[in-house]
């Protein structure tokens, strides 16, 4: 069966080296691939962006950029210097986006982070589109607004957009952040309007989940609403891929490719049936 609508990032399948990944992807059809910087780290470069072409994959997102806030002004200058080297890394990986974790620092109010956040990819958003990148901002669940992301929920980020006005940044929206807000489908429509619904993500939220950050379900392990989630992209007019974004350390302890299958089987059983 062919996964040509279905992309997967390489932190789904962590254990796996870059080249697995594209092999393992590729025998199973799967159309697109987000990479992450972990996964080629030490990597040429120029000869991965190769095997993804000659793979037959769809390059989408490199992942991930961001973490702009800090308490000082030389932690804020390190983080866009961090980024510039992001986006020099996807464009020779022939990325079209750069997806931003926007940061949060202890001890800062809310309103500090958003301003820091909103500044660092004003400041880069130019740059980006002079090396073909897009900027996609990511919003996180409220759970981890203390110290990983100050734009939590898809409405911030919306508002972030509209304030930025910039024709080089756009949303990244997961599932797995967005499926609690009461105005979702109104958010997303917004996000559609305004030209930033650019990259979907998808898996599930286990309400039982062991850790906050490495126990996230495959779509049908949770509480998601994954087919009215999808109605709603559909219906705002996105048609790009659908993202698989699983932390699981529980599966990074097992088979990849028996992990990689049962994705797949849950992608089937929810989006197509």
């Amino acid at each position: 069966m062919s996964y040509q609508d279905l992309a997967v990032h390489t932190f789904t399948t962590k254990p796996w080296s870059i080249d697995e990944c594209i092999e393992g992807y590729a025998r199973r059809g799967i159309g697109g691939i987000s990479i992450w910087r972990e996964t080629v780290e030490g990597e040429d470069l120029c000869s991965v962006a190769r095997q993804v072409k000659d793979a037959g994959i769809k390059g989408i997102s490199l992942v991930r950029g961001g973490f702009f806030t800090g308490k000082t002004e030389k932690e804020r200058f390190d983080a866009l210097e961090e980024n510039r080297q992001a986006i020099r890394e996807a464009e020779i990986l022939d990325l079209p986006s750069l997806v931003l974790v926007c940061g949060a620092t202890v001890g800062q109010t809310p309103r500090e982070n958003y301003e820091q956040i909103r500044d660092g990819i004003g400041a880069l958003a130019d740059e980006a589109r002079n090396h073909g990148v897009r900027l996609l901002v990511e919003p996180l669940h409220p759970i981890y607004a203390g110290d990983r992301s100050g734009i939590s929920s898809l409405k911030v980020a919306n508002d972030l957009c509209e304030e930025l006005n910039h024709e080089n940044v756009g949303i990244a929206l997961d599932v797995y952040h967005v499926w609690w807000e009461m105005d979702l489908g109104e958010q997303i429509e917004r996000c559609a309007d305004g030209g930033w619904l650019d990259a979907y993500h998808i898996c599930d939220f286990k309400p039982d989940q062991s850790d906050i950050l490495l126990d996230r379900g495959i779509m049908g392990e949770g509480c998601v609403d994954l087919v009215g989630i999808d109605r709603m992209m559909g219906e705002a007019g996105f048609d790009g891929l659908r993202e698989v974004e699983i932390f699981s350390s529980k599966w990074w302890e097992r088979d990849q490719g028996e992990f990689l299958d049962e994705i797949l089987s849950s992608f089937d059983q929810i989006y197509r049936d």
